[in-house]
């Protein structure tokens, strides 16, 4: 029986040569958008675009990285120095390895502090897990609520093609007055276009940062807590990019676009790559979520 036995000494082997064929496809990443939003925008320091908003005990600027961590005592936020109408948002984030449930490592806009209980945001979060699990990137977009429950939250979550603990990745959002673009390595991966007045954010906002505590939610709606045996849980950003229209900006102002036209909307090889993106690591869209009200979502 020698080619029964030449099978069962090939069959491992073939199996694994598929497998690592899978990985490398995997690996390889999503196709190229064909565009770089993130070019067309100069980096600035820390202190050039923004502040400590909380926890300024645990926050420490070094050189063009922004060091931020919670322990059992704090977390640390913090805020840009001006508000903004539209604009391209963005900064590089690493985050920390190992065991980080209900921790939140965050970036985005939000006019709470000018809205409290009736504010927009627009969310970029990266949810703590456990060591055998990925990161979870989650996107979000309120209009005028709170979080509280008397809100709509319109998530979208992802798992990445990356670890986003080995190296600095750069995260951003593009917010103008037709659509929100998510942005990964410049790579789309949502669009949420204004479909109406009521279900989009228009007010200005300021860009925040933060890492804090989010047990009660973060990780497996919070099955598992933050655990401080493993702190500090890091943060780190650099590479910021703020460019758009401020608030008190002249009337003027041209909002940005993620794509190679000046209009909104995507290319068709940056559509591409954000189907690419939601067909093999879209966890998770409110939209299809039977347990939503769908009358709530009517842009969905």
């Amino acid at each position: 029986m020698p080619s029964y036995s030449i099978f069962l000494f090939m069959a491992p082997l073939l199996y694994l040569i598929l497998s690592l064929m899978i990985a490398s496809i995997s690996a390889q990443g999503p196709p190229s958008p064909g565009y770089s939003p993130s070019s067309k925008i100069n980096s600035i320091t820390f202190d050039q675009g923004f502040r400590n908003l909380w926890g300024p005990q645990h926050q420490k600027v070094d050189q063009d990285t922004l060091t931020i961590w919670l322990d059992s005592s704090s977390g640390s936020g913090f805020k840009s120095l001006q508000t903004y109408r539209s604009g391209y948002f963005g900064a590089a984030v690493k985050l920390q390895p190992g065991y980080t449930a209900g921790v939140i490592t965050s970036l985005y806009l939000s006019n709470n502090e000018d809205y409290p209980g009736n504010h927009d945001e627009i969310d970029i979060e990266f949810l703590g897990t456990t060591p055998d699990k990925p990161y979870t990137l989650q996107t979000n977009v309120y209009v005028k609520g709170s979080g509280d429950g008397t809100i709509i939250g319109r998530e979208m979550k992802f798992h990445l093609w990356f670890d986003p603990t080995q190296d600095y990745h750069n995260y951003a959002i593009v917010w103008n007055p037709s659509e929100i673009i998510f942005l990964v390595d410049d790579v789309p991966i949502r669009r949420y276009p204004r479909k109406s007045d009521a279900t989009f954010p228009l007010r200005p906002m300021y860009l925040y940062g933060s890492i804090w505590d989010a047990s009660p939610w973060a990780t497996e709606d919070g099955k598992y807590k933050a655990d401080y045996q493993y702190q500090p849980f890091i943060g780190k950003y650099t590479n910021f990019k703020l460019g758009g229209c401020t608030a008190n900006g002249p009337a003027s102002c041209r909002p940005p676009s993620a794509s190679p036209y000046s209009s909104s909307g995507l290319s068709g090889q940056q559509y591409s790559a954000m189907e690419w993106v939601q067909k093999n690591y879209l966890v998770y869209n409110y939209c299809q979520d039977p347990k939503r009200d769908h009358t709530l979502i009517p842009e969905c």
